[in-house]
């Protein structure tokens, strides 16, 4: 059979927790609504110029030319499935992986090597509503497509001596809530320490740390918290200009509640902290709910 050495992009997609879909409905109905997302998914790929590999049970593998169709095919099947199926009141989520790079190309249509082993990858490290790819992905996409992404995490691929650094594609639209960059009156003095008590674990920054400081629930995080929507890479802390800066980099957005009033709703944004105040990740910080709750301080 002939083959080629091309460079394409290559996706997964599939159905987050299918199987409890299963358990709960039943064979004939999880299997009709399986049908319809894998018929979705289908789709959108044609309508970005991409190819159809094979379906496997409740995924399907794709390739593309580009990176760029690649990512838009998935934004849009990622839109479109969490608005939800027609004729079905059970909401849906797609986890989608993807990376491009070198393959070879079959005679047939499939594809195998480098190219298909990370985007497998990439779709195991997602959840459900995730878009998921590499950071040299992200260096061929358009300034729009690279403006939603944001580094994720760190992870081994089989056959790669180095990590490979682990990108979000965050595709949803930010909701209309109340941000503020910082308070005006944090300009006076320069901040040394950045306390965090969680749980009564207590991390230390220095102002003279260089790295950044990982919030999350993945077990790499210097801050392991395992709120119930918390990212495995949440929030990061970082020390620029005299001040610690937290940036969100999840799905769900990072909450501040400072201890002189203010709430600040952040997704994928940054904010300069001041004074004090509690951070929680993915929802609002609840006084009376406070075993996910982060108390900082800065000094």
């Amino acid at each position: 059979m002939a083959r080629e050495n091309v460079e394409v992009a290559v996706m997964f997609a599939d159905v987050s927790g299918s199987t409890r879909l299963y358990e709960t409905l039943g064979d004939e109905d999880a299997n009709r609504i399986i049908g319809k997302v894998l018929a979705i998914m289908s789709r959108i790929t044609e309508m970005y110029q991409g190819f159809v590999i094979k379906t496997i049970g409740d995924e399907i593998m794709c390739r593309f030319v580009n990176a760029n169709e690649c990512v838009r095919a998935a934004k849009e099947i990622q839109e479109e499935i969490s608005s939800g199926i027609q004729g079905e009141s059970i909401p849906i989520m797609v986890k989608v992986g993807l990376h491009f790079g070198p393959a070879i190309l079959m005679e047939d249509g499939d594809v195998f090597g480098d190219a298909v082993n990370v985007a497998s990858r990439m779709a195991g490290i997602a959840k459900g509503s995730q878009i998921i790819t590499t950071q040299d992905t992200v260096g061929l996409l358009d300034a729009d497509l690279q403006d939603m992404s944001r580094r994720f995490d760190k992870t081994n691929v089989k056959g790669k001596e180095e990590e490979i650094v682990v990108y979000q594609v965050v595709w949803e639209e930010s909701d209309d809530v109340t941000r503020i960059e910082m308070s005006q009156d944090t300009e006076e003095d320069e901040v040394r320490y950045l306390c965090l008590d969680f749980r009564g674990e207590k991390n230390r920054i220095a102002s003279n740390d260089k790295r950044t400081f990982v919030i999350g629930r993945g077990v790499q995080s210097d801050l392991l918290c395992p709120a119930r929507l918390a990212s495995r890479t949440h929030a990061l802390i970082e020390f620029r200009r005299g001040k610690f800066h937290l940036l969100d980099q999840s799905s769900n957005g990072t909450f501040v509640k400072t201890d002189d009033g203010e709430n600040i709703f952040l997704r994928r944004q940054e904010l300069m902290l001041w004074g004090s105040g509690y951070i929680a990740l993915g929802e609002e910080v609840s006084k009376e709910d406070p075993k996910d709750l982060i108390y900082y301080v800065c000094e």
